[in-house]
């Protein structure tokens, strides 16, 4: 079987496009379609195989040339011919593209199901085909290694266990719209304390998104789902003011006061907005704009993570990166390839 993924914002509020194909290889899925793609509109043909306009792969098809007969010949034609912005890596298992449409970043990829299922740390989100994860988590002796650089955020209170993370899928321009989202975490802390340990938390240590979110969280509340609630009617996620951000008594007093103003534009509806909040694992897609779709907020535990280690390892490469067989050495803030 080959997986077909299209990373692309517009794709609803997972801002994936999974599908399933029952060649043996991704060259056995070109060769397969090749000729009845270049004998009609291929870039129709491409919306209708694939359930979405992939920007670009219709070129391959427009050619002229007969279908690739083995894995060299098909890296040399898609070199060659495929329109792509950005950056294009084939292997005899995979192809992953990198390109943009002048408003967004999209990735694509064909992959053997093999590969999927040797490298579950790298694929398992990527391939999950639901916006939402599986929110059990029962008990784990193993432990979880974050496969990619995170930030803490703030320090272990005393006595804390465990640690909690915040993977954010926000974009604001087309140049980081996929990939550069590193996982923050809060040490000594799991998610039914998050409430407090945010509460206490510095403000000027946190992403806009969780200082939002820190404001929003009343006083004495135990968990965060009602903030989350109260995320979907906020406006710019990204931008809170810090210096209003301590102590946590003036920061939710203003974010009220913000709350009652706000009114929702250029087509985000709240009411599209998906929330779910469980033990260990906190989760939302919030309807951002009509033309621009979904971000996606995951808030989860150790505990969690133990569980579901392919999952949350997946995840978190989703976020930092846009290739997910990426072993490049390269710095965090450089765009891989």
């Amino acid at each position: 079987m080959v997986y077909f993924v299209y990373r692309c914002v517009y794709e609803g509020p997972s801002g994936r496009l999974v599908r399933h194909f029952p060649d043996a290889t991704v060259l056995d899925w070109f060769r397969r379609v090749w000729d009845d793609a270049a004998s009609q509109d291929a870039y129709k043909w491409v919306e209708r195989e694939l359930g979405a306009n992939v920007h670009g792969l219709h070129t391959i098809f427009e050619t002229g040339l007969p279908a690739p007969r083995t894995h060299g010949e098909l890296r040399r034609m898609l070199k060659e011919h495929l329109y792509v912005e950005r950056t294009l890596r084939v292997d005899r298992h995979s192809v992953r593209v990198l390109t943009d449409d002048d408003d967004v970043e999209l990735a694509y990829f064909f992959v053997d199901d093999h590969v999927v299922a040797d490298e579950p740390d790298c694929w398992a989100y990527l391939v999950h085909e639901s916006w939402d994860l599986p929110a059990d988590a029962p008990p784990h002796v193993r432990t979880f290694t974050p496969p990619v650089p995170v930030d803490v955020v703030s320090p272990a209170p005393p006595g804390g266990e465990g640690v909690t993370w915040a993977v954010i899928l926000t974009h604001h321009a087309t140049a980081n719209s996929v990939g550069g989202r590193y996982p923050k975490a809060l040490q000594g802390v799991r998610l039914p304390g998050l409430a407090a340990a945010l509460r206490a938390a510095d403000a000027h240590e946190l992403s806009g998104e969780l200082c939002a979110l820190r404001a929003l969280i009343a006083p004495g509340e135990r968990e965060i789902a009602s903030a989350l609630e109260c995320c979907n009617r906020w406006g710019p996620l990204e931008e809170w003011l810090p210096e209003i951000s301590p102590p946590h008594s003036q920061a939710h007093e203003h974010a009220l006061r913000l709350l009652e103003d706000f009114v929702p534009a250029d087509g985000r509806d709240p009411g599209r907005t998906l929330i779910r909040c469980d033990g260990h694992l906190a989760q939302m897609a919030i309807h951002m704009d009509e033309a621009f779709g979904y971000r996606q907020w995951f808030l989860f535990d150790d505990v969690w993570a133990a569980a579901h280690p392919e999952m949350a390892a997946s995840l978190m490469r989703f976020g930092a990166h846009w290739d997910p067989r990426c072993r490049r050495g390269h710095a965090r803030l450089t765009h891989c390839g």
